[in-house]
């Protein structure tokens, strides 16, 4: 990572010489107006970057990708309207060309996952290096995909997890998934039974089953199972 931006930088500096570097064009989109003026004047301090529109929702960065031709959009996840990944589903299907990278704080596998599966070709954390975003905006640009180095090291990961382990995952319902993370997480039958608003016998039922389809028959190797598929981390 530390040389890829070594490159860029290098890179960046030899095109502001020789004057060549044609602007990448960007609509920004963010429903918090500090926060999107913060990355405006961030952006607009990057060599070759230009910030074309805003857009305050999700239904609006899918109008400006039409409307404002920019290379890329750059938007957070959660907004009104259409979340970033609604929008990125819209965009990459009407405007292929457009180019996504979805900017969040959020830095869980599901959460990148489902961002690439809607078509964003970047995901990066909010408290990335402003070096960083200015790489990810020029990967992106050349056809590449780019991804934070700690949700990446998630993605890899996600692909070498031993396949019984997620057939075992897929075998329980969302509300088995649910109830195991709460005891993965140390959470008494009762505890999870009043926060989901459920009596104590369905919480046990639930129990047994999970324990029946994963054929793990104590709480430590739930916690362990919990661990390895990356339902919880080991810190939790």
């Amino acid at each position: 990572m530390a040389e890829s931006v070594r490159h860029l930088a290098w890179f960046r500096d030899e095109i502001k010489i020789w004057g060549i570097m044609k602007p990448i064009r960007i609509v920004l989109a963010d429903d918090h107006n500090l926060v999107r003026s913060g990355l405006k004047s961030l952006l607009s301090g990057m060599p070759g970057v230009e910030v074309v529109a805003e857009a305050t929702n999700g239904k609006e960065a899918v109008a400006l990708a039409s409307s404002a031709n920019p290379d890329v959009v750059l938007m957070d996840i959660g907004m009104k309207e259409l979340n970033g990944i609604e929008a990125a589903a819209i965009i990459a299907r009407d405007q292929p060309s457009v180019r996504v990278i979805i900017l969040s704080m959020h830095d869980t596998q599901d959460f990148v996952s489902q961002a690439l599966k809607a078509g964003a070709v970047g995901y990066v954390l909010k408290d990335a290096a402003p070096l960083e975003l200015e790489f990810a905006l020029q990967a992106v640009t050349n056809g590449e995909t780019y991804l934070s180095p700690r949700v990446s090291r998630q993605v890899i990961q996600s692909y070498i997890r031993p396949p019984d382990a997620q057939a075992g995952l897929e075998a329980l319902t969302s509300r088995q998934k649910e109830i195991l993370k709460a005891i993965a997480t140390g959470r008494t039958t009762k505890q999870i039974a009043y926060d989901l608003g459920l009596s104590i016998k369905t919480i046990e039922t639930h129990r047994a089953q999970i324990m029946e389809r994963l054929d793990i028959h104590d709480v430590a190797g739930l916690v362990r199972f919990s661990i390895r598929i990356g339902l919880i981390s080991a810190n939790d």
